[in-house]
């Protein structure tokens, strides 16, 4: 695995069916971490159409890593009634940083990213205008163009506290 891309699901608070067809792993608003039905090795290979296609352009070697919320979100100030929790994104920061160690894959903005800034980078790929990972309700100081380095800190953070250092 080369990539770690995370998401928010647009949906409830709990993973649905059909959500877990698209993700590896969602992370419900308690921090609960619910397995997706693919494993990120099946993203290895894309062609033979069993992957978990999370990301447009951008499945193969990528971990998809959705937090199930933000129905309803239109801005900061109109985030609907299923907001992104704390405990709900610490534990997918944790989880990122368990992955990371697991697979070898560096806390860089090349290696882990927000679907965002996925599509920002490959403009031409069906990510582009995916507006998910635009807020963080927890942190709305966090600006828009600051949350994937915030994230990749918050990795980091976690990455240096499993490792005992």
């Amino acid at each position: 695995m080369k990539k770690i891309i995370l998401h928010w699901t647009a949906g409830f608070y709990y993973p649905t069916a059909y959500e877990k067809n698209y993700y590896h792993f969602l992370v419900d608003k308690d921090g609960t971490v619910h397995d997706g039905i693919y494993k990120p090795e099946d993203n290895l290979n894309c062609n033979d159409g069993r992957y978990a296609p999370h990301t447009g352009g951008g499945n193969t070697g990528a971990i998809g890593l959705a937090m199930c919320a933000m129905a309803g979100f239109k801005s900061s100030s109109c985030v609907g009634d299923y907001p992104i929790t704390k405990k709900q994104f610490e534990a997918s920061m944790k989880l990122c940083a368990e992955l990371s160690i697991k697979y070898k894959i560096p806390i860089a903005q090349e290696s882990i990213m927000t679907h965002y800034e996925f599509g920002v980078k490959h403009p031409s790929s069906s990510s582009a205008g995916k507006i998910d990972i635009i807020y963080l309700p927890p942190y709305p100081w966090v600006e828009k163009n600051d949350i994937g380095a915030f994230i990749r800190s918050k990795i980091k953070w976690y990455k240096l506290k499993i490792q005992g250092e």
